[in-house]
């Protein structure tokens, strides 16, 4: 066999075993579904703790404030309940603040003028706002409008707030 001849044959046998490579292609998705969510906490709002029912100017004003956290975009709604003391949960107009037996009539306003009852949405406001993903601050303005009849005593209610988002 010739030398041309042994090359062509050798080149054939490399070229028959030499692998082309090929490539194929697909895709897929990513996904991540981010949910609606929001967290309120609030503060203590105190009348005063040595209140003297003789000689105070009424009425006594105070402010506390909520803290809502929402997830970015999310609108949200807060409610105030009428307090375990109102007698019902829509009685807004007879908010208390009890002694034992005793009672201090009080309101939590929307507004630094108090003028607006922050209440369930049913016969009073609520607040609302669009949650940015950051802390944002609600202020409630509460209101003792009067001492009359007033018992020496710690005096307490509990107001649940509830946040529709």
């Amino acid at each position: 066999m010739s030398t041309l001849l042994k090359s062509a044959v050798l080149c054939s046998v490399l070229a028959s075993s030499v692998a082309f490579a090929g490539t194929a292609a697909t895709t897929f998705q990513v996904t991540a579904t981010v949910l609606s969510s929001c967290n309120v906490t609030g503060t203590l709002l105190n009348f005063g703790s040595s209140i003297d029912p003789i000689s105070a100017s009424v009425p006594l004003d105070s402010s506390s404030s909520l803290t809502v956290q929402c997830t970015n975009t999310t609108p949200y709604t807060v409610a105030l309940n009428a307090g375990t003391n109102a007698g019902g949960a829509s009685a807004f107009g007879s908010r208390a603040i009890k002694n034992g037996s005793h009672t201090l009539g009080y309101q939590l306003y929307t507004d630094a003028a108090r003028t607006t009852v922050w209440g369930d949405g049913t016969s009073s406001n609520t607040v609302g706002g669009t949650g940015s993903g950051g802390n944002q601050s609600l202020s409630i303005y509460g209101r003792l409008p009067s001492l009359a009849g007033a018992v020496p005593g710690s005096y307490t209610d509990t107001v649940t707030v509830t946040i529709t988002y």
